[in-house]
């Protein structure tokens, strides 16, 4: 895993040469395209920082990357400067993060990890249907009860059967008896193929489905499916913290990979990552798409590659190595909390190898949850708070909550 960390200065010249590829709706004669630069009444496209301002420059240049670009043929050559940025953004997540063979992927930015989870369940249930004749009832969704709300939202869009595993309440393990149950039960009525969910750290918990208990549960049952990895969160930390993570393109049951830019990396939202192996796209084209050269394979359709440009920006001003030792002080600055925790005697919940911790709701008060803007699993019952040690979270804030987190516990005690 090593991309290069580059000088601002490199970064600056390699975003504006970008920007030279692309077509200029200024300067250039266009009159098909149904797009343009920013509103110069409201986006001043001559200010004097802009030059040294390439994202804000390619904000306001406002270049469409639509389509899929990992994909062999023609494309837009319109914008053929920010799809490039794309494409070797794609390559250091496929390639470099999740260890992807050389070109042996698609992919491209979405609008976030809800769209890229669902253009994978579109995917793959197109793909049982013209691969192997499927019809729409034969075909169910598998994912644990922690999983994101995007999975149910997916199966109500492409009207697919979703069975959800139980986890255990203090692991917040999938339960691998309830999971062969629940398939065996399936194939009795009639499902034939499965699209399965495996979590790289869910939104609440940060826990991390055990990818080979699953696979070896889906395997002895000699299942026809498809194996999703929803990364969305731990993407841009999990590969960094452990080193033997199976949650790759190495590991032959993972299908495609969904990873976030606006959590860890700090991007604007719309900078979600979709990962698939080669040969799956072509399920989802659509051909009616046919005035974009090259067509459409996305659920968003048009795409800023002002998006891709930021995180590309963002993974090359750090470096891997630069990236690495980031996530590892995170991880550092979660683990002094988690002792702190231990010595008041508080229960809680943390997955080694991530930034967020549960903590169960019977030691934390709604006031004090609400002062630190905590995140209940439920807003109607909470059972347990989340808190994430994001760049951000200064020590003096961690400190001051751990200070009156015990000071409430001992009122408690006392009460008593």
């Amino acid at each position: 895993m090593f991309w290069p960390k580059l000088s601002p200065q490199k970064v600056k010249l390699r975003m504006f040469e970008a920007l030279s590829k692309n077509a200029n709706y200024r300067s250039e004669y266009i009159l098909g395209i149904p797009g343009t630069h920013l509103d110069t009444e409201v986006f001043y496209d001559d200010a004097p920082f802009l030059k040294d301002a390439p994202f804000l420059s390619m904000f306001i240049a406002n270049p469409n990357n639509i389509g899929c670009h990992t994909l062999e043929g023609e494309h837009e050559d319109i914008f053929k400067g920010s799809q490039e940025i794309e494409l070797d953004l794609l390559r250091i997540c496929a390639e470099e993060i999740f260890s992807a063979g050389k070109g042996q992927y698609d992919g491209y930015v979405a609008s976030g990890g809800t769209e890229a989870n669902i253009e994978a369940l579109w995917i793959y249930r197109n793909y049982f249907v013209m691969e192997n004749g499927a019809r729409p009832e034969q075909i169910a969704v598998i994912n644990s009860g922690d999983a994101h709300y995007s999975f149910p939202k997916a199966c109500n869009l492409l009207s697919l059967k979703q069975i959800v595993i139980g986890v255990d309440n203090n692991t917040r393990e999938m339960n691998i008896g309830e999971l062969e149950q629940k398939i065996h039960a399936a194939i009795q009525d009639g499902i034939r193929y499965f699209i399965v969910v495996a979590n790289l750290s869910t939104t609440l918990f940060g826990s991390v489905d055990d990818i080979d208990k699953i696979t070896n549960v889906l395997n002895l049952f000699h299942l026809n499916y498809k194996l999703h990895v929803d990364a969305s969160y731990g993407g841009f930390i999990y590969p960094f913290t452990n080193a033997d993570s199976r949650y790759n393109f190495r590991n032959p049951n993972v299908s495609s990979i969904t990873m976030d830019g606006h959590k860890m990396l700090q991007a604007p939202y719309g900078t979600g990552i979709f990962l698939v192996r080669k040969d799956m796209m072509a399920n989802v084209s659509t051909k009616e798409a046919s005035y974009i050269n090259g067509g459409d394979f996305t659920l968003s359709g048009s795409r800023s590659g002002a998006n891709a440009a930021c995180v590309w920006m963002i993974l090359h001003m750090h470096g891997s190595v630069a990236w690495s030792v980031k996530m590892n002080q995170l991880l550092n600055k979660t683990l002094a909390v988690c002792n702190a925790l231990n010595d008041m005697g508080i229960e809680y919940y943390r997955n080694p190898f991530l930034n967020i911790i549960a903590i169960k709701s019977k030691f934390v008060s709604p006031a004090l949850a609400k002062q630190f803007y905590l995140v209940p699993d439920s807003h109607h019952k909470p059972l347990w708070y989340k808190l994430v040690m994001m760049p951000q979270v200064k020590e003096g804030i961690v400190e001051q909550f751990l200070s009156q987190l015990g000071n409430d516990l001992l009122y408690k005690r006392l009460e008593k």
